[in-house]
């Protein structure tokens, strides 16, 4: 099988230069609804399920190869050379983010720009790092996972996405939690909390968005500055949307700002 068939690859849109963009955890490639209309007049748009996600095959998930973000980079770049993409403005949320950054490291020569929403090298304290958990947290939450996929979902979700006031937004994010394959989220969830990438920020050397929104409890304040920092060619834009999802959120203030970037 085809890395297109594989990761459900869809195309949309009128123009020639490519987006291509990537949902986070327990997510599809509907995630981006609300956003990818707005680029489709002057982009070639670019959308994909990971393996384990949305419509994707299910039969190509292996443990072994999902356990590190750069076995997630790999389709990406797999999908890119098969498609023959070039020029790509990469847009990831959340553990997307890192798994395009690895990729433009891995064949910097498919990427022109990175956008990531929401993104964080590492989701443990460490030191005066900042990551929003401490070790002991992240093991909770796993072991809470693993005992009741469907109770975390419900519970977390909500948290997750932020925005009270508007429960459909939780209740959306709950269901895409709940349909994912409970076997594959926890390990998907494994890999995204414990993996550590602050050493591969120096070493991206493309112009790169960070999108960074208030009151995100999965991805603090300090770590956008942090990111920033590190990364040499960014730009940092504190939003005022709240929660970790600001595509379902508020696409609105999300397109503005990832416009703003590309001119």
């Amino acid at each position: 099988m085809n890395a297109i068939q594989r990761n459900n690859v869809t195309i949309k849109g009128k123009g020639t230069p490519v987006m291509l963009f990537a949902h986070g955890f327990g997510c599809d490639q509907n995630m981006w609804r609300f956003v990818t209309p707005a680029f489709e007049e002057d982009y070639k748009v670019v959308l994909f399920d990971h393996v384990g996600a949305g419509n994707s095959d299910l039969s190509a998930y292996s443990t072994e190869k999902y356990s590190q973000l750069e076995g997630y980079a790999a389709d990406i770049v797999e999908i890119c050379e098969e498609m023959e993409l070039k020029d790509i403005i990469f847009v990831g949320h959340s553990v997307s983010s890192l798994m395009g950054m690895i990729a433009s490291l891995q064949s910097p020569d498919l990427f022109k720009t990175l956008i990531m929403i929401s993104p964080s090298p590492s989701y443990i304290n460490d030191g005066d790092y900042v990551g929003g958990f401490t070790r002991e947290q992240i093991t909770e939450l796993m072991e809470s996972l693993d005992n009741n996929h469907l109770g975390w979902s419900m519970t977390m979700a909500p948290v997750i996405m932020a925005n009270p006031e508007r429960g459909e937004l939780g209740e959306e994010l709950s269901n895409s939690f709940c349909r994912s394959n409970p076997d594959i989220a926890k390990e998907f969830a494994r890999t995204t909390f414990f993996s550590d990438k602050r050493h591969l920020l120096p070493e991206v050397n493309l112009p790169t968005l960070i999108l960074q929104c208030s009151e995100d409890v999965i991805a603090p304040e300090e770590v956008g500055i942090y990111m920033h920092e590190k990364i040499k060619d960014s730009q940092l834009v504190m939003m005022k949307a709240t929660g970790h999802c600001p595509n379902l959120s508020a696409p609105e203030e999300t397109i503005a700002a990832m416009k703003a970037f590309l001119k």
